[in-house]
């Protein structure tokens, strides 16, 4: 794991500087989630001129904002509501800003979450449970493959990689299609004891249930094609 991980960690000006003033702006949502500073690296890496805050002006000025998170989902909610960041997710996508959800920031993007029997209200951006996958094993932990849709923009060229999950809860139907082929949203699914969602595309939505952060070149080019959006 360390090997197919070590290039997240190379120092974080190196490919924003290289793009220069073309550099998108993406603003990591600081609100208590622990694992931001990987993810600062690795979009820094991906190409991005990459600010930790929870100013709100930032927020909404960044070209996009990326919205972290592990631990527990109820938890995550309560931080996330502490620092008004429900809100500025919604004015976001309201004006069609750009938002990547990673980990539990991909879980609380749908309607509700139960874990350890408490079941709490999500962002409702998409309709849906989040809950323990039926497995044999758990947490899902290490890397696998996931189902990657046609069309997809943020797996374009990662169609056969694997990434990294550390999970044991997670989406396991989606009920939103869209009118036309142009708006419906595009589902990557993965399998561990039954199939759950790993990835969702969704107008200025994304999320990803996974780390890109921690999952080595494959998460790099993931988060640069996400960029290359923006």
């Amino acid at each position: 794991m360390s090997d197919q991980q070590a290039g997240v960690g190379a120092p974080a000006s190196s490919d924003a500087a290289a793009a220069g003033a073309t550099a998108k702006r993406v603003v990591v949502l600081d609100y208590g989630s622990g694992n931001v500073h990987s993810a600062v690296k690795a979009l820094a890496h991906a190409g991005a001129d990459v600010e930790l805050t929870r100013d709100p002006a930032a927020v909404m000025a960044a070209d996009g904002l990326l919205v972290p998170g592990v631990g527990a989902f109820d938890a995550v909610m309560q931080q996330l509501r502490a620092v008004r960041g429900d809100e500025l997710i919604d004015r976001r996508l309201a004006g069609g800003r750009p938002v990547l959800g990673i980990c539990v920031g991909e879980q609380v993007m749908f309607s509700r979450g139960i874990e350890r029997g408490v079941e709490t209200e999500g962002l409702g951006q998409w309709p849906g449970t989040v809950r323990e996958i039926d497995a044999p094993v758990l947490p899902h932990m290490g890397w696998n493959t996931v189902q990657v849709p046609e069309g997809s923009r943020l797996f374009a060229g990662l169609e056969n990689e694997r990434f990294y999950f550390v999970h044991s809860n997670a989406a396991t139907e989606w009920s939103i299609e869209g009118r036309t082929a142009a708006t419906r949203p595009l589902v990557t699914w993965a399998e561990h004891g039954e199939r759950f969602i790993a990835a969702v595309e969704n107008g200025p939505l994304s999320a990803t249930q996974f780390h890109p952060e921690k999952s080595g070149d494959a998460g790099i080019r993931l988060l640069r094609n996400w960029i290359d959006t923006l």
